[in-house]
């Protein structure tokens, strides 16, 4: 029985890749899942808001009292100069690919902000077999056009993708005006992966302490229909790879998802509620059934459930919303 599939550029032994999450802090873990089945791992995110506030550290630190001896900041170069960044998730970036033989994913999360193209490099340098990134922006100003939101996304692939020569992958979220649009943009921007989708994390209220909280749920297998509709709906109409992510608990879900196109499958939540040996249990119980039901590959089975070739294209619409409306009512 062969799992293997193909994502950004690299051939994988299956299509079950862990996602960023706190478990891939640790060495250890990393390693467990690899023993578990993981067929690549996406490390946890470093955040851009950590970098610009450790260029800010430093050149204070460079500057503090250069008003009473002006002439010692000419003993520094300028901030730009430095190579900066958390040591800590570089380091952790080249002990995860001593440790393990599988492929090693870098997550890079943040807002439309500049200077990603640094960041991606010193993830390149490092050691990263490729770059997950998450742009995580919420725009709450009345002013700003959805264009110009899109705009900002594909300005940064396009400028990552000039700086690193790795696969670069965008985690893309739900909310676009179009999302077939944008994922078009950004495969013609050169994303050589698109993963459906992120989670933003929603606030809550604390009616105790009149506080506005967050709040971090895991995903429910029910999530999971939404990334499913999707990845059907562009499957074979981008030439990005594409991902599933969000509600993948069971490889009754995972099946879903490869037949609707998807490369590999992303699971997060799930770890962290059963551990990491689940892995192992979803791989083997992945590997039963497509003998039980006479297949001979992942990749024959991938895309076969896809709106281009599904017999009833509309199922992915809204003729489909109408029918399940109606088949509703008439249960009851």
């Amino acid at each position: 029985m062969d799992l293997t599939t193909t994502y950004l550029g690299m051939t994988l032994s299956n299509p079950l890749v862990p996602s960023a999450s706190p478990l891939t802090k640790e060495i250890d873990h990393i390693r467990q899942m690899e023993d578990a089945g993981a067929a690549a791992v996406v490390l946890h995110s470093l955040f851009v808001e950590q970098l610009q506030q450790e260029e800010l550290e430093l050149h204070y630190h460079l500057t503090e009292g250069t008003e009473s001896f002006a002439e010692a900041l000419s003993y520094f170069p300028e901030p730009p100069e430095f190579k900066l960044g958390p040591e800590e998730y570089l380091e952790h970036i080249q002990k995860a690919k001593a440790a393990v033989q599988m492929p090693v994913i870098a997550s890079l999360n943040g807002p439309m902000a500049d200077n990603w193209p640094n960041y991606a490099s010193e993830m390149e340098e490092a050691g990263a077999d490729a770059l997950e990134l998450n742009i995580y922006a919420i725009p709450t100003d009345l002013d700003l056009s959805g264009r110009e939101v899109e705009q900002s996304y594909l300005d940064i692939v396009t400028e990552v993708k000039q700086a690193i020569a790795i696969p670069v992958t965008v985690k893309l979220n739900p909310f676009f005006s179009n999302l077939a649009n944008i994922a078009k943009q950004l495969d013609d921007a050169g994303a050589d992966g698109l993963v459906l989708f992120n989670r933003f994390y929603q606030p809550d209220i604390d009616l105790q302490a009149l506080e506005v909280v967050p709040s971090v749920l895991l995903s429910t297998p029910q999530a999971m229909r939404l990334p499913l509709r999707w990845i059907a709906i562009l499957a074979g109409k981008v030439k990005a790879d594409l991902a599933a992510t969000s509600g993948i608990w069971s490889v009754e879900d995972v099946l879903k998802m490869l037949m609707v196109g998807a490369k590999v499958t992303h699971l997060c939540s799930a770890l962290l509620k059963n551990g990491i040996s689940h892995l192992a249990s979803v791989k083997k119980e992945l590997f039963e059934w497509l003998e039980r039901h006479e297949y001979e590959s992942v990749n024959q089975m991938q895309g076969s459930m896809s709106q281009a070739r599904c017999p009833d294209p509309s199922a992915y619409e809204r003729a489909q919303y109408m029918r399940a409306l109606s088949s509703y009512a008439h249960r009851r």
